[in-house]
């Protein structure tokens, strides 16, 4: 899973300015806190729950189950576009599987520590780019719409001025706007949706992130409290050495969230 696609953040400290709003409307900084609240509690919920995963590679589909094996997750692919493996290939990646989980039962305390760090880093990185977004910019409460059966406040987002992004990948929040959709009941984030409206260079002069760019995110609870991704996709124009035309698109699809402990996953060897 690329992003988002956790989609929760932990480190955010800093509450935006936020711009005028319509009357008897709640202050967008109030919301964007509570926000905060709801998806830092989601991220503490992740790993009770196992899913399955859809995602675009190449010009096909393929589908994983995704398992928390040891401190961190597992894809085992179970179709291709669309269809069921077969039965051998079926028995290929549950070897695979039994394979990984000895591997990681036997790893040294060590080894063990640098692989959960690795993911851990990995996770950290996507839920601080997802910080930035709320750094970059100022909210306005626009009104509210009803989406996918909840009510939400609809949040329009524009370039801070004066924002200075920390890394070469946030450089890119400098030229978007963006959208969010927040229910009006539990605060979580229901939709975001952000968009490049000028070119930004981006690693010097190697290369820039052309308008057109679009990344959106659907999130929806997947037990009592929690939410969890369901889909994410990013179509990305860049322009590379200021000459080469490089595009880009992503599609990942999030369902069948279960608790780990409904899930069968095979248990570590006998010593």
């Amino acid at each position: 899973m690329r992003y988002p696609l956790r989609s929760f953040i932990f480190l955010l400290t800093f509450v935006p300015v936020a711009a005028s709003s319509p009357p008897n409307t709640p202050d967008p900084a109030v919301i964007i806190q509570r926000s905060v609240e709801a998806l830092h509690r989601d991220w503490q919920a992740a790993p009770q729950f196992v899913h399955i995963e859809r995602d675009l590679e190449g010009n096909g589909w393929k589908t994983y189950q995704v398992l928390m094996i040891e401190g961190s997750p597992y894809q085992k692919l179970i179709a291709v576009n669309g269809k069921p493996l077969s039965p051998e290939d079926a028995n290929d990646e549950e070897q695979k599987l039994r394979h990984t989980v000895a591997e990681r039962c036997g790893e040294s305390p060590a080894e063990r520590q640098k692989r959960i760090s690795d993911y851990e880093a990995g996770e950290k990185r996507d839920h601080a780019m997802i910080a930035e977004l709320t750094r970059a910019f100022t909210f306005r409460v626009t009104g509210q719409q009803r989406i996918d059966g909840h009510q939400t406040w609809v949040l329009s987002a524009t370039p801070k001025p004066g924002y200075q992004p920390p890394s070469l990948e946030t450089k890119a929040l400098t030229g978007m706007d963006g959208k969010l959709w927040i229910d009006t009941a539990t605060f979580e984030w229901v939709r975001v949706q952000a968009h490049v409206i000028r070119p930004v260079s981006i690693g010097g002069f190697l290369a820039t992130v052309e308008p057109g760019t679009i990344f959106r995110l659907v999130r929806a609870p997947v037990s009592k409290g929690v939410w969890a991704p369901a889909h994410f996709s990013e179509r990305a124009n860049a322009r590379i050495l200021g000459i080469i035309g490089h595009s880009t698109h992503s599609d990942e699809t999030y369902t069948d969230y279960q608790n780990v402990s409904a899930v069968k996953i095979p248990a570590c060897p006998s010593q």
